[in-house]
């Protein structure tokens, strides 16, 4: 399966999703790719959008590399210990931790998170490599008690769905390829998403927060 651009992938999941529309699902994406995925299913859903900050833990000499994740509680984890030392994992936790907490300000400033309580939670991203970002998110989520967690994803490594899987109550997902190298791979079009684009979609979401 290959994707045109990560609305095209939005527009496939939503069909897969279509059961949940009717039910107010909050869709939560993960920034910033996801997050104009996040839009177009909160529209084609009849749902609400937010974001769910979390970052991945790059490794020494690689931050693209995910050796964990982090979200903006500050829990954490770290799928390899022996990738970093101990010194590295504190720098790069504060590092990161503090990114979160700018990005929420710039996303959100002056409105609290939404709240997943009892809602139908779909936490969305563009694909899965390693999937430590999205159980990251998948836990953050999951602290707020859902009445039903849905991890929702076009395309992800199999070793990591399975992974994944065992923290949703329900994952779609629309392509597990054995041939998986990055998310990109499966996308004609894989456009840096920047932050005013991210900001642009949560106001267009909701446009009485200004």
């Amino acid at each position: 399966m290959f994707f045109a651009d990560r609305l095209d992938a939005a527009d496939k999941l939503a069909t897969a999703l279509a059961a949940w529309k009717g039910s107010n699902p909050l869709i939560l994406a993960i920034p910033r790719g996801a997050v104009p995925m996040g839009a177009a299913l909160a529209t084609a859903l009849a749902g609400e959008l937010d974001v769910v900050l979390v970052h991945k833990l790059g490794a020494p000499g690689n931050p693209e590399y995910a050796i964990g994740a982090i979200d903006e509680s500050g829990w954490f984890f770290v799928a390899d210990p022996n990738a970093a030392d101990e010194a590295w994992l504190q720098r790069e936790r504060a590092y990161r931790f503090e990114q979160l907490r700018r990005r929420r300000a710039l996303y959100s400033p002056g409105r609290p998170p939404a709240d997943p309580g009892g809602r139908i939670a779909i936490v969305v991203d563009d694909g899965l490599a390693t999937g430590s970002t999205m159980l990251a998110a998948l836990h953050a989520v999951r602290s707020r008690a859902p009445a039903r967690l849905i991890c929702a994803i076009p395309v992800a490594a199999q070793d990591s769905l399975k992974r994944v899987g065992r923290h949703a109550d329900e994952t779609v997902c629309l392509y597990a390829p054995r041939d998986f190298q990055a998310v990109g791979q499966f996308y004609a079009r894989f456009d840096q998403v920047e932050d005013d684009e991210v900001i642009a979609c949560l106001r267009r979401a909701r446009p009485s927060s200004g």
